[in-house]
């Protein structure tokens, strides 16, 4: 895995290292639980605790890292209550032994009653192997803890969550705190499973570094902005990359507007708009930093007849953008469809460039030259044929799907935005409610063909790229006073300060 990418580990990825470190280094079970349920212990002991703590315990090693922590907590000297949804005769292994050592209790009657006036609660229920849908008795526990109104720690994942996944199918516990063991889960940081999480603290166990196998999904680090080229005293315009962005509309040009300027500020050399010929005079007005070539043909859009000047714009561009402020018309979809594949530039897709190609992903698959696709969850849905729900409920599948299926690099948008080419999965973990403005994503596309025109890698780029835009919604929200103020060209403005590492954002 790329340095710049922190691993997120899946269920079977966690089951080898896990494995590994026992069976092949000797390090013993029982201290590696011993070891996670005094991190959980610890994380439950630094609350301002207003009543006793409840533990929730499965059956499984995650009930046993629950078991620990009930101990260590009562010999801090804390009021403790182990409440177990299975009989503790089912328990095996390490597990059972830790509930020997616990002094825990078999819950009867009504769970809800028993939480009620808790200090805290921990979720020791289910652990990173769990999938699908919880069932009795934990659905309605995970209910309980839920109505309970005091704070919950999780025991390395939220019970209801796929840690492979972050899939939410039932019941899931909306952890204020998940303690995670050695390393970070994909289920922790991609929705619906990330807002179940709460602060997420990963915790040393025991598990020394070095476990073979590699993880596919990573975070994104900050870090992978170094790589960017910088520019220098022999840099040209030419070398810094041109940026050739068809798009526009009657009553849309803004979005073209704001995806050069994006480009041009995030590195790019320079820019030029292949626009309608009646709409040509705005950006000639609006934004003197960028070229426009005005494409006959259309009533307020780009249509068919417009593709040969289209085509000319992109012939000279190391990358470019189809899509922003494209509109609907049949004719813009048309042209798309046309075009794209013969765009022999890297190209980013957004907006009404990727409505074109509702349902026909496939067109794109033989694009020779890198795509990359940037929809929300609504514009995924339309390209796969399902509705933003499912989307949204399935977010690293469908990226995925939908990657393999147009060869190309999906960014599905987000707090959580997942980057992925099929293979290779990256998440941005940086939280940036600013951009939850209309016309960010122009912005994004802009950063992402400056970027892709300037590294070797299109993947690197459209990494750093949405890593830098987030840091420039920190910026703007932090420069405006307020991220409910941010606006897309607050945005712009902060990009310098959004694609250089050495400058820390808030």
């Amino acid at each position: 895995m790329e340095s710049w990418l922190k691993s997120l580990y899946d269920a079977e990825g966690m089951r080898g290292v896990d494995r590994w470190a026992i069976e092949e280094l000797g390090v013993p079970s029982l201290e590696l639980m011993e070891a996670a349920g005094r991190a959980v212990a610890e994380a439950v002991a630094g609350l301002a605790l207003d009543g006793p703590v409840r533990v929730v315990c499965g059956k499984g090693n995650n009930g046993g890292d629950g078991f620990v922590a009930a101990r260590l907590l009562r010999a801090m000297g804390f009021e403790v209550d182990v409440l177990l949804l299975w009989p503790g005769e089912e328990l095996r292994g390490d597990a059972g032994i830790n509930y020997e050592r616990s002094g825990g209790d078999l819950v009867e009657g009504d769970l809800f009653g028993r939480l009620a006036g808790s200090g805290a609660v921990v979720d020791a229920i289910f652990g990173t192997g769990f999938e699908g849908a919880p069932r009795e008795p934990a659905a309605a526990a995970i209910g309980a803890i839920n109505g309970c109104g005091a704070p919950v720690v999780a025991c390395d994942i939220a019970s209801g969550v796929d840690a492979s996944t972050g899939e939410v199918e039932g019941e899931a516990v909306e952890a204020a705190v998940t303690v995670g063991f050695h390393a970070a889960k994909v289920g922790q940081r991609v929705a619906p499973g990330k807002w179940h999480t709460g602060e997420l603290r990963v915790v040393p166990i025991g598990i020394p570094d070095g476990a073979p196998g590699e993880a596919t999904t990573g975070e994104v680090d900050p870090a992978v902005l170094a790589l960017a080229p910088r520019r220098g005293p022999h840099s040209t315009k030419f070398t810094s990359g041109q940026v050739a962005i068809a798009g526009g509309s009657r009553g849309l040009t803004g979005a073209v507007r704001m995806a050069s300027l994006a480009a041009i500020r995030a590195g790019a050399g320079y820019a030029t708009v292949a626009v309608p010929a009646d709409l040509n005079l705005v950006f000639e007005i609006a934004q003197p930093e960028v070229m426009s070539v005005a494409c006959p043909g259309g009533d307020g859009c780009l249509v068919p007849a417009s593709e040969k000047a289209v085509l000319r714009t992109f012939e000279r561009a190391a990358a470019g953008i189809f899509g922003p402020g494209l509109g609907k018309d049949p004719g813009s979809f048309q042209l798309a469809r046309d075009a794209v594949p013969k765009i022999e530039a890297p190209l980013v897709l957004d907006a009404d460039g990727l409505n074109a190609f509702a349902g026909r992903l496939g067109d794109l698959a033989g694009r020779d030259a890198p795509t990359v696709l940037t929809p929300h969850a609504g514009e995924l849905g339309r390209l796969l044929e399902c509705d933003s729900e499912t989307i949204n409920a399935h977010r690293l599948a469908t990226a995925q799907e939908a990657a393999s299926a147009a060869n190309a690099i999906v960014v599905l948008k987000g707090e959580d935005t997942i980057v992925t080419d099929g293979t290779r999965t990256a998440v941005n973990a940086i939280s940036a409610p600013a951009l939850a403005t209309a016309g960010s994503g122009d912005v994004l596309s802009g950063m992402t063909a400056a970027f892709l025109a300037r590294f070797d890698d299109p993947f690197t780029a459209t990494c750093a790229a949405v890593v830098a835009h987030a840091r420039a919604g920190l910026d703007a929200a932090a420069r405006v006073g307020a991220a409910e103020s941010v606006i897309a060209t607050d945005v712009i403005a902060s990009i310098a300060a959004g694609i250089r590492p050495d400058r820390p954002v808030e």
